[in-house]
Order: structure tokens, then sequence, then C-alpha cells
């Protein structure tokens, strides 16, 4: 579960979509070569022709959504979509990605941005670089009713190798797991949300982790029989950005530029918290503060 980009301007398949629309994208394995030089410049040139980003998401509320209609929607894309129209940039274009695929999808010029709540963390931020935050959350464990095994920390995970705990493939909290070193026996990675709550539903694992306000959406949605947890004690609050390509950092100061005229205005509050997310906690925070976050 986590930077700009691409010189694309050719949409996957070659379809050229119209603003706001749905592409499903690839999970891709490698890297293509990156470019010397700042190319942030030309990238802003050739979005403000296009009239519009490519946004990888995940598809994962409140995050990321995709609408009935096919547009993309969610706490991440609309902050986007609003500091862009800022930029001369008038729309934007949903790619549905695997969390794994997300970083080199960006760098191989699949999509110009990842808008998918992609936490920061020390791994990701040497790959590429983000905005500021724009999304501060919690982590939580969702459980079986009653929650029969009594797991409340992470310590608790550890400390019983009977214990299986499922993530999302390539998530932040795949990530944290092996940087804590959880024992890989114990993990069980899933494709998306609802395969992490239908594990449980069957037993096949005894714990999800995703943060809160995910699996708080997750549970309302389809799981009677599941209930999500405080946030846990022992992982830190962690935090999202827009990433951009390590080469395009002039497009990436624009972005924050512009991003700090939309929270001084008060219109970043208006645009994040309808989704559930506190203002104050991104504003004050850094994404050097968050690249700090292990994984």
């Amino acid at each position: 579960m986590a930077d700009g980009w691409f010189t694309r301007r050719r949409f996957l398949g070659g379809a050229a979509a119209l603003g706001g629309g749905l592409v499903l994208g690839s999970s891709l394995t490698g890297c293509a070569e990156l470019p010397t030089g700042d190319t942030g410049k030309a990238m802003l040139n050739e979005l403000r022709s296009a009239g519009v980003a490519r946004l990888a998401i995940g598809n994962e509320p409140p995050y990321t959504q995709i609408k009935t209609d096919g547009s993309v929607t969610g706490a991440e894309p609309e902050v986007a979509r609003a500091v862009l129209r800022m930029m001369g940039i008038d729309d934007v274009q949903g790619i549905i990605t695997p969390y794994e695929g997300m970083i080199p999808g960006l760098n191989a010029r699949q999509w110009d941005l990842i808008t998918a709540g992609l936490y920061m963390n020390r791994s990701r931020c040497a790959e590429i670089i983000y905005s500021e935050p724009d999304i501060v959350s919690t982590e939580s464990f969702a459980l079986r009713k009653g929650n029969p095994t009594g797991i409340e920390t992470l310590a608790d995970v550890k400390a019983d190798s009977s214990i299986t705990i499922a993530v999302l493939a390539g998530g932040y909290e795949d990530g944290l797991l092996r940087t804590e070193k959880v024992p890989r026996g114990q993990i069980s990675a899933v494709p998306d949300g609802r395969s992490g709550i239908e594990g449980l539903q069957a037993g096949r694992v005894d714990v999800f982790l995703l943060p809160t306000l995910s699996l708080r959406e997750l549970v309302a949605d389809n799981a009677s029989d599941i209930e999500v947890s405080p946030p846990v004690p022992d992982i830190a609050p962690t935090g999202s950005g827009v990433g951009f390509r390590k080469t395009d950092g002039y497009f990436r100061d624009l972005f924050n530029e512009k991003f700090q005229e939309l929270k001084d205005s008060g219109e970043f509050a208006a645009i994040i918290e309808p989704w559930g997310f506190p203002a104050d906690e991104a504003i004050n925070t850094t994404a050097e503060e968050l690249c700090q976050a292990p994984g």
C-alpha cells in the first residue's frame, strides 16, 4: 500500500481517453532509463497543451475512487485536480494500477503523477519525490468481531507465530512489516481491500492491516461481522502527497507553490475534510518528516 512523470501524452493502448476518464493500468516490474537533467518544465508545457494529467490511483476510498461514470475522485485526486487547474492543466484521468506498480510505472512514463495515498517512507522517497503532504493518517487492524485472537499491537502479531496478517501487495503496510521483521510466513499479500476482508471472514487470515479510514469504509460497506481497531499504538501516523519523478523537480516545486496557495485560501480544507482527513495535520507535517518513516 505506496512523483511526477512522463513525457508521455500517448495514453495506454494508444487510446486517447477523455479528461477525467478511467484507464486500467498494468503492473510494471521494471523501470525505464531516466532522462538526465530536470524535465519538469517540459512536462508542464506538455500537460498544459494536452489539457489533462494522468494519475495513478488504487481505487481505494477515501484515498481514491472511480465514479460510476468512470471519472476519478477521492481525497488525493481532488486535491491534485484543484492544484493542477491553478497550474493551467484543466483535467485529470485516473489509471488504476497495483501499488507495487505505481513507482515503476511512473518512472517508465505510464502516467504523470501518483495520487493514490502512496504513503511516504524511506525507500519510496529514495525513488521518487513527493509534494508536501495532503494526507496524514493512522493505521488500524480489521479483526473478526470480538477480536478472538486478542491482537491490539504490531508487537502482538510478532509475538505469536500462528497469527497471519493480511496487507495490500506492495502497499505501505507490506513494507512496514518487512522493516519490522515480521516473518514472511505470517504475511498474506492481497490484491485489494475487499480481498483482505474476505480473507478475514473465511478464516484465511487473523488480521488485516490498513489505514484506519480505509478499513472503516470497507467494513461499513461489506462486513457486519468485522470490526476495526483503534489506531495501532506501536505504528506511527503516516502520510502521503502527490508523487513525481525525481527528474521533474521544477514541476513538483511549482505544484508545491500552488498547493500552498490552496492551503492559505482554505480551499484545501474544504476539499480534504469531507473525505475524513484533517487538514491541519497535513498542513503541520512536512514531506521531509514523513520520508523518515520506516519501510
